[in-house]
């Protein structure tokens, strides 16, 4: 199985990188040098081929590389859903991201339709054991990766619900102003819900008989207390709780993501640093597995420092089962000895930085 892939990437005044090119051929690509030299910047801008702040969560102002500050761009050709594509997406100084698709001005939702790109990065390694926001996000992001509209309603359920709570702060009184506002939340937060759900039962189906050298990971939605069956009738009867509160209290916004090392019938917050590592990587591998049946193509992966907490044998199993999907795989680590069960099948760059500029070593 053939899977997405960028076949070339351009860094222009971007982090560190002030003018670098990377020509790709489709397989796994290690990407080896230094804490500091830029190789995290990389599989940043590969994140922004995708709708969304990218793997940081930068601002657009942030992505700039100073001192020039003159504003950043990214290129790449891809191979998408369908067909070849050329994607740009860049800024200008204190502007807003715009992306440009074969020459012509598109959306970010645009982006999610030509390539589904999937990540794991080591700040996401306590996301078992810190705030739901996190856990919420990474869901929300594998429900992307299924649902390309998510994004859109998503929008739309959270600019209704800044709307409510700026009437809940103002303790405006008047229903008129309140029940438009409601009816908008509960349709958008049912589609929200749905295709959660369904995200959560694709990748369950997907760990079930696969061969993998990771845990299974049952995943389940949490809330605070039992989501209402009817989030329109349950915002119009909460409005004076919420009011107390200053902000909305029911809706899916407030679901968690639970997960269980199902061998052990331990939840992920309690099980060790390792557990909850591998427990992650199933949960992308799975996401992975999953995508490549539905769509005929395997998604890209973006692994960063992921090969360094890992044994020997999981390393060459991780590596084994990207190379069985056929995706496309951009991995860093500090040490090339960390990627040699890769062998042959396997592009290898080294970044190295010089007075704050990254350049790509043969």
């Amino acid at each position: 199985m053939s899977g997405l892939s960028i076949q070339s990437l351009g860094l222009s005044h971007f982090r560190s990188h002030r003018a670098t090119r990377l020509v790709f051929n489709g397989r796994p690509v290690a990407i080896v040098g230094p804490n500091g030299a830029g190789k995290t910047n990389i599989l940043e801008a590969v994140s922004l081929l995708s709708p969304g702040r990218g793997l940081r969560r930068a601002a657009s102002d942030d992505l700039v590389r100073k001192p020039e500050a003159i504003g950043w761009k990214v290129s790449a050709q891809v191979f998408g859903m369908a067909a070849a594509h050329e994607v740009e997406t860049f800024a200008e100084r204190s502007e807003a991201r715009q992306v440009r698709i074969d020459g012509k001005a598109a959306t970010q939702v645009a982006l999610g339709r030509i390539l589904r790109i999937l990540w794991l990065v080591p700040a996401m390694d306590r996301l078992w054991i810190e705030a739901a926001e996190g856990r919420r996000r990474f869901l929300d992001r594998m429900t992307l990766s299924f649902f390309p509209d998510h994004a859109e309603v998503s929008l739309a359920y959270e600019k209704a619900m800044r709307e409510r709570n700026r009437l809940l702060r103002d303790e405006v009184a008047d229903p008129f102003w309140y029940g438009a506002l409601e009816a908008q939340m509960a349709e958008t937060g049912a589609a929200i819900e749905a295709n959660r759900k369904a995200t959560l039962a694709r990748l369950l189906t997907a760990q079930d008989g696969a061969e993998t050298a990771f845990p299974r990971a049952e995943v389940h939605l949490v809330y605070p207390e039992a989501p209402p069956e009817d989030l329109a009738a349950a915002l119009a009867a909460g409005r004076r709780r919420d009011m107390a509160a200053g902000r909305t209290l029911a809706g899916p916004h407030r679901a968690d993501l639970g997960a269980v090392f199902a061998a052990k019938g331990v939840p992920a917050d309690q099980c060790s640093t390792g557990e909850q590592k591998a427990l992650l990587l199933s949960l992308i591998l799975a996401n992975a597995r999953a995508l490549a049946a539905d769509l005929g193509r395997a998604p890209i992966l973006l692994l960063d420092e992921v090969a360094a907490h890992l044994d020997e044998a999981r390393r060459a199993a991780l590596y084994d089962e990207i190379c069985a999907l056929g995706a496309q795989a951009l991995m860093t680590g500090t040490e090339a000895q960390l990627f040699d069960s890769l062998g042959e099948r396997a592009q290898r760059f080294h970044v190295a930085e010089e007075g704050g500029v990254s350049r790509i070593d043969p």
